[in-house]
């Protein structure tokens, strides 16, 4: 909306968008006219202007005044942060996954979920499907009849879900197709797929006629592009066999010198493969095969010999930096040349780095499995598979070394004889002297499918083609709008999704060629055999071009399917959110944020193989350059249920995360149960956590969503504080740095124990596994989150992209970005390789008065250049601060399972300091604080794993109280405990120790009662504290609900239902699965009382703690 006045001729627009608009035109005529010598003079208008200009002042003045108003109504219609914190607002609320899975779906089983989210405060669902009815394959379906994604039957489950929801008031999203994995169908055929580059290459001498052999072909679909000879720069002499023989007794492991082997060659412990060719053969590069996916394979170390006797090292293959989905291509290693007649490969697992997400073989037990070794004569572009975009890798340059220019095709060299090639593959082509390399390339499908549709299932949709996205948007999302009927769509279908990418990456399309011409300003074609691995004109040359094919990979996704999906989302007015691109597609990591309204990332549960710290920081990141306000997080996704997960548990993990920089969490996962007695039921074959309507803890559980609530209405106010930006680089991929990577470029702020310890960590001495969870072995010196709370020690930081960097100015010492985040500093990570265009702008930034920083950075803080720390706080502390008008929020959580003393000093000055519990919504003001130099130190007393908000918004002086709690009395009469038949407790027990299997094994929820006695005036507030619980304790005094005791200091505030005398005391005890679950595993089927489509990983697993562990106390507050 706008607003404008006009003066003819001249126009005076005035923007004011938090307020209504009025459109005012006042038609003066010409007020004044220039005079041939410069001069003015007024026109023959000017005898009307006196009377007019007081007409203009009442006018404007009456229009400023209802500006003045229209702005004061909106500020007092704007809620306080006080009614945004006792009663949040919808968007506050926290959302879920919800799967349908293996076609298993019914009309009951749909309402029962949703209103058990409306009940426990969900705001609403991501409706995804999930895979087919026998998919994996079973004996049956597990349910009759079933409905099969895409039927008139399956479209009408979906509509009555959404019926359901607006009935309910809850939203609903979609994704961008079946499944979560990425956005085909099968209405996505071969030529609209993902596409990848293919190549034969024949070497000729002379006249050559015959059929060129064609590149791969994947779906029964290939398209030529162009066929190009070269001279041959050298020849593998094929007529060279290497004898292949091992150090590993009973092995013969010829096959590795087998092109189209399969079979797999392995070891566990330190051993060498030895090539043994006839007479020299001269090296250049190697190719490494593996069947799957393995580390070791890809770092081995060479030593060649002329005798088989003396061997000398030549150094040891770098793998290169992949994420967990790089099967698509092997790996070719460019090396100066060498002669020898024997070379060895030699495995040793020491001095292997540890996994990362960015090195994801790494991750697991180092063993070495191969499938082939390839040496080559010629030369080649150092690991050019990544760089040709084909998958997400990062390597290192090819060096002169490795590529010589004498041995780089030239191209004025190379020849287009593509019309020389008949429409069957047949080539009449007469050589020019010497050996010609004829390249045959084209393209075809990647053939990767959204591998975890149903009936939906197909082929991924071309990426980089507007027709395909468009046509994957309509065929489901799309679809759903028809289905469900425009008027309810539009009240209930309010968000598409496009989750996190998992089908590989692509590096052509039939629009590639044209758009890297208007993109790049050249023809891609003349250097397309460095896509190859042919080094063109020179090993730099070659680099150059590959960037700038990769960089336009990186603007297709960008503007052909993230934009084009945003635009179609648009268009029916739903908001558009979208996970992490990285690391599987080549890509930008934070571009594509850019494009939607919610970015989002994830985090596991006790899951360090897949947790996505980086996938998180893209987002976090993403959100901040790109001015979005809301940043969610697929929450608590696990590898494998323990079924012993709780609300307390979790909070922690939850709150880590709210500090990295999340504001919106989407529980996973709520898994579609179709049945109303059956219990677990479904889930996501024990993937996710398990939070759903029959979870045991459901109904106590939404104290826990009223938290995160609370937490996410306060998170989503003002805009984060991060004073810190960092350079992602030009490197292609690239995505946001991690704390971890970080060390190096700012050692002094890190700290020594810090640098000490990640030395340590790297150097992963003995490469130690662990396990987590059950039967899950891993690299024990991976990153672990946790490690990195407040790693930069009381500054926050953002990574941002070349993207933002051209477009950022410096206003008062601050970098300022387009979405409006501005920083203090500028950190450069050491080892970046920078384009001078970055160069330039980073010099014309520096001019400008922004603080660079190029590591390494040996001070303590950035105090000297300016920047005082925004937070000081002893370890195990993780906090976030946004900031708006008239406000400062940090929130500040305890990580420790300890109670603590916590003394914080915060970059505010002169204002109060207010402490909200958003578990309790007890608001109150800070009692012990200081104001010194510029800032605020308090201290706080904190329950294990607590957290608060501590905001400041009006001068400081007055002093609040520090609540101290003294015993009135214990609770120590018997309890009568109804499970599903009524016990006595004398005592308070752990229900696993009672003899009798039905408790001993009870899961869900059992109800004690009691009486105790209150004799008092309630001088302060009255509070039972239930002392150890196992695991949720909801209490109600006198019939009067009080609350849920479901997190440290667990304790409800009863005040309101006391009365003096005799008072009745009901505590519902709610505990987990596990405990059945592992009762049940001991039982004949018939006899057991539960139900579950999960694995089980429960067997030799203790008992857990179950039930009210106590002492229960009634306190007063002080």
């Amino acid at each position: 909306m706008h607003r404008n006045f006009t003066m003819h001729p001249h126009v005076y627009t005035r923007k004011q968008p938090r307020i209504g608009y009025v459109i005012m035109t006042i038609k003066l005529g010409y007020i004044y006219s220039k005079k041939k010598n410069g001069g003015t003079f007024l026109c023959s208008h000017s005898v009307k202007f006196a009377g007019m200009k007081r007409r203009i002042f009442f006018i404007l003045t009456v229009f400023f005044t209802c500006i003045g108003l229209s702005a004061l109504a909106q500020e007092k219609s704007r809620p306080s942060l006080d009614e945004l914190f006792n009663n949040p607002p919808p968007s506050a609320k926290p959302w879920v996954f919800w799967y349908w899975m293996h076609a298993a779906v019914t009309k009951e089983g749909i309402t029962a979920d949703l209103e058990a989210m409306q009940q426990a405060g969900i705001g609403g669902a991501y409706l995804m499907p999930i895979k087919g009815p026998n998919d994996p394959p079973m004996t049956g379906p597990i349910i009759s009849p079933v409905y099969e994604q895409l039927t008139p039957e399956w479209w009408q489950m979906v509509r009555h879900a959404m019926q359901e929801a607006k009935r309910l008031n809850l939203k609903i999203a979609m994704h961008v197709s079946d499944g979560f994995a990425l956005a085909g169908g099968p209405w996505i055929t071969p030529e609209l797929s993902m596409q990848k580059l293919v190549w034969t290459k024949t070497i000729v001498n002379g006249a050559f006629n015959g059929i060129l052999p064609q590149p791969e072909t994947k779906e029964n679909y290939y398209k030529d592009i162009a066929v190009y000879a070269y001279p041959t720069p050298a020849i593998t002499d094929t007529t060279l066999k290497p004898v292949v023989s091992t150090s590993v007794p009973g092995e013969a492991p010829q096959f590795l010198a087998q092109p189209q082997n399969k079979q797999t060659f392995k070891s566990d412990s330190a051993c060498w493969i030895q090539y043994t060719y006839e007479k020299p053969f001269t090296c250049r590069s190697i190719v490494i095969r593996t069947s799957g996916f393995n580390f070791q394979s890809r770092r081995l170390a060479i030593e060649v010999s002329d005798d088989g006797k003396e061997f000398r090292s030549i150094g040891r293959m770098q793998p290169p930096r992949a994420g967990w989905q790089d099967n698509d291509a092997d790996v070719t290693y460019a090396i100066p040349a060498v002669t020898a007649r024997f070379f060895r490969f030699l495995y040793d697992k020491e001095g292997s780095e540890p996994g990362a997400e960015d090195l994801d073989a790494a991750k697991w037990k180092q063993s070495l499995k191969i499938s082939g070794i390839e040496l080559r004569s010629e030369p080649v572009i150092h690991q050019y598979e990544g760089k040709s975009g084909a998958v997400w890798r990062i390597g290192s340059p090819t060096t002169a070394q490795q590529a010589p220019d004498s041995l780089c095709v030239p191209l004025k060299n190379i020849i287009d004889i593509t019309s020389k090639m008949k429409a069957d593959g047949r080539l009449e082509w007469k050589a020019p002297p010497g050996n010609w390399t004829i390249v045959r390339i084209g393209h075809t499908s990647t053939g990767h499918t959204n591998y975890t549709g149903g009936r939906g299932r197909g082929l991924e949709c071309d990426k980089f083609n507007p027709a395909a996205v468009r046509l994957q948007f309509d065929n489901w999302y799309g679809e759903a709008i028809r289905q469900a009927g425009p008027e309810l769509a539009k009240e209930v279908l309010k968000i598409f999704h496009v989750d996190s990418w998992e089908c590989g990456s692509q590096n052509w399309s039939p629009l590639f060629q044209s758009e890297f011409k208007k993109r790049r300003g050249y023809d891609c074609l003349p250097y397309i055999i460095a896509m190859t691995g042919v080094p063109v004109e020179s090993a730099h040359a070659s680099e150059k071009f590959l960037h700038d094919v990769r960089q336009t990979i990186v603007d297709l996704v960008k503007d052909n399917f993230y934009s084009v999906l945003k635009n179609e989302a648009h268009k029916h007015d739903v908001a558009f959110s979208a996970e992490a691109i990285a690391p599987t597609m080549t890509s930008d990591g934070l571009l594509h944020y850019g494009q939607t309204d919610i970015p989002m990332g994830e985090f596991w549960l006790r899951s360090p193989t897949h947790d996505k710290l980086n996938d998180l920081m893209d987002a976090i990141s993403g959100a901040h350059i790109y001015g979005k306000n809301v940043v969610q997080a697929e929450a608590f996704t696990e590898i494998r249920m323990a079924w012993d997960e709780h609300p307390g548990m979790l909070k922690p993990l939850a709150d880590r995360n709210y500090a990295f920089g999340i504001n919106k969490l989407v529980f996973h996962v709520f898994t579609h149960n179709p049945w109303l007695d059956r219990k677990p039921g479904m889930t996501l074959n024990g993937v996710g956590l398990y939070f759903q309507r029959d979870q045991t803890w459901w109904k106590p559980g939404r104290a826990w969503v009223e938290y995160t609530t609370r937490v996410q209405s306060l998170l989503q106010q003002g805009k984060p504080v991060a004073d810190v930006a960092v350079y992602i680089g030009d490197e292609i991929p690239r995505r946001a740095i991690l704390p971890e990577r970080l060390v190096n470029t700012l050692p002094g702020i890190y700290g020594d124990s810090v640098v000490q310890r990640e030395k340590k960590r790297l150097a992963n001495a003995g490469s130690p596994l662990r396990e987590m969870p059950t039967g899950v072995w891993h690299s024990a010196n991976m990153s672990d989150p946790q490690d990195w709370i407040d790693p930069l020690r009381g500054y926050a930081y953002d990574s941002f992209n070349p993207d933002v960097l051209q477009q950022a100015t410096v206003r008062n010492g601050r970098i300022v970005l387009p979405g409006g985040a501005s920083y203090k500093i500028l950190v450069l990570p050491v080892g970046q390789q920078l384009l001078p265009a970055t160069v330039a702008k980073i010099e014309a930034l520096k001019k400008a008065g922004a603080v660079i920083v190029q590591g390494p950075y040996t001070k303590a803080s950035f105090q000297p250049l300016g920047l005082e720390k925004d937070v000081e706080a002893p370890a195990g502390i993780a906090w976030t601060h946004r900031k708006g008008e008239g406000f400062d929020i940090y929130f500040i959580s305890n990580q420790q399972e300890v109670e603590r003393e916590v003394k914080l000093s915060l970059r505010v000055n002169g204002l109060l300091p207010e402490l909200w519990d958003p578990v309790t919504g007890e608001q109150r003001i800070a009692s012990n604080y200081t104001v010194k130099n510029n800032r605020t130190n308090l201290s706080l007393h904190m329950a294990p794993n607590q957290s608060l908000f501590v905001v400041f918004r009006k001068k400081a002086g007055a002093r609040g109280t520090e609540p101290t709690y003294s015993v009135l009395s214990t609770v120590e009469k018997p309890w009568k405990v109804q499970f599903d038949t009524a016990v006595v407790f004398d005592k308070l027990i752990d229900w696993t120790t009672y003899n009798n299997d039905k408790i001993k094994y009870f899961s869900g929820t059992a109800v004690y009662t009691t009486q105790f006695e209150f004799r008092g005036n309630k001088k302060g507030r009255i509070w039972l504290d239930v002392g150890k619980v196992a695991n949720l304790a909801e209490v109600y005094v006198n019939g009067k609900a009080c609350g849920v005791a479901w997190t440290a200091p667990y304790r409800v505030d009863v005040t309101d239902a006391l009365r003096n005398g005799i008072n009745e005391l009901k505590i519902e005890v709610t505990n987990t699965w596990a405990n059945r679950l592992m009762g049940d595993m001991a039982l004949p089927e018939d006899k057991r009382v539960t139900w579950t489509t999960a694995p089980l990983w429960l067997k030799g697993k203790p008992l857990l703690p179950a039930g009210l562990l106590g002492p229960v106390k009634l306190l007063i507050a002080h």
